[in-house]
C-alpha cells in the first residue's frame, strides 16, 4: 500500500483482490484493477454528480492492492491493513474482491468507531450460517458481522433471493431486509452514525451490471442506487464495492458503473468526519 505521508482524513481507495471464498465461479479478484482503469477512462471525467471534482479537489488517494495469502490468514491480513489505515486517521473505500472481504473490513471499522449502522445493497442477504462448509464464504459475511455485534443495525436493500434459512437469520439478527419486490425509495428506514456502506454489484439488474458472477433478474437500476447513496442522512465512515467479475463483463459496462459508484462514494466520504475515535 502506498499511503505513507498522506494527511489525516484522506479517503484511501484500497484494492482487495480476494475471490477464493466465492461460490459458483471466481474472477472478482480481477476487479480492483478494472475499476481503477475505468475510473481513469478518457470517456468520462472525475466530477461527481454532487459537484465534487475529484480531479482537482485532493483529499483522496489510490493506494494500490493488498498482497494477500489465503484462507483465514488473508481475512486477518485484510482486517489488519484496514485497521492500520483507520488508526492513522485515514478513511477507507475498499474495492473487492468477493463479499467475504466485508467481514474483516467492517470488523476493523467497528473496532475504531463502535457498533456501526450498516447499509448493505445486494441481491443476496449473505447471512448463511455456513455455505458449502465454510463460515467465511461470500454467502456468510453478514452472519459473522451480526454474531459479533459489529453492526448495531443492518439494513439490506435490493434483496431478491431470501430462502427460509435466510428469513430465519433475518429474524434472529433483527435486521431490516427490503426485498426488491417491495421496493419504493420511500420505505428506506432511518440510518444513524457511524454509517458503513457495502455495495455488491449484483444489487443491480443484470441489464445494468452483466459483469457479476450471480445474475439475479429484477434488480435495481443505476439511478435507484445513486438516489439511495445521495440521500443518505449521515456521513459515511467507510465503504466497499464488491463482486464485480470482469470475466463476465461486456465492454467494461459494469466496471464503468463500479467506477462511477467509486467516484460518488469518495465524494460523499470527503464530507465525513476527519478521523474516528482513537480506539487502537
Amino acid at each position: 500500500m502506498k499511503w505513507s505521508g498522506l494527511p489525516k482524513g484522506t479517503v484511501t481507495v484500497l484494492g482487495i483482490p480476494l475471490d477464493e471464498n466465492s461460490s459458483f465461479m471466481r474472477g472478482s479478484a480481477l476487479a480492483p484493477a478494472q475499476i481503477i482503469r475505468a475510473l481513469h477512462s478518457e470517456s468520462a471525467n472525475m466530477s461527481t454528480e454532487l459537484g465534487v471534482d475529484l480531479g482537482s479537489s485532493g483529499g483522496w488517494s489510490e493506494i494500490g492492492d493488498l498482497q494477500l495469502s489465503s484462507g483465514r490468514d488473508a481475512i486477518d491480513q485484510i482486517e489488519a491493513a484496514v485497521a492500520e489505515l483507520i488508526g492513522s486517521g485515514m478513511k477507507v473505500l475498499s474495492l473487492g474482491g468477493d463479499h467475504s472481504v466485508s467481514y474483516p473490513i467492517i470488523r476493523a471499522h467497528a473496532k475504531a468507531y463502535g457498533s456501526l449502522n450498516v447499509l448493505h445493497l445486494d441481491a443476496h442477504p449473505d447471512t448463511y450460517e455456513e455455505f458449502e462448509g465454510s463460515k467465511l464464504s461470500h454467502a456468510c459475511p453478514f452472519a459473522r458481522i451480526m454474531e459479533e455485534g459489529l453492526g448495531v443495525r443492518l439494513v439490506q436493500v435490493g434483496i431478491r433471493t431470501l430462502n427460509p434459512h435466510q428469513r430465519g437469520q433475518a429474524k434472529r439478527f433483527g435486521l431490516t431486509a427490503i426485498e426488491m419486490k417491495d421496493w419504493p425509495p420511500a420505505t428506506m428506514p432511518k440510518l444513524d452514525s457511524p454509517l458503513y456502506v457495502s455495495l455488491d454489484m449484483d444489487v443491480f439488474d443484470p441489464a445494468f451490471a452483466p459483469g457479476v458472477s450471480h445474475h439475479e433478474p429484477g434488480g435495481m437500476s443505476a439511478r435507484d442506487v445513486l438516489r439511495v447513496i445521495h440521500s443518505l442522512p449521515v456521513p459515511i465512515v467507510g465503504a466497499d464495492i464488491v463482486e464485480l467479475n470482469p470475466t463476465r463483463d461486456h465492454n467494461a459496462v459494469t466496471a464503468m458503473l463500479a467506477a462511477k459508484l467509486c467516484k460518488e462514494l469518495v465524494g460523499l466520504m470527503l464530507a465525513s468526519p476527519t478521523s474516528p475515535p482513537q480506539k487502537y
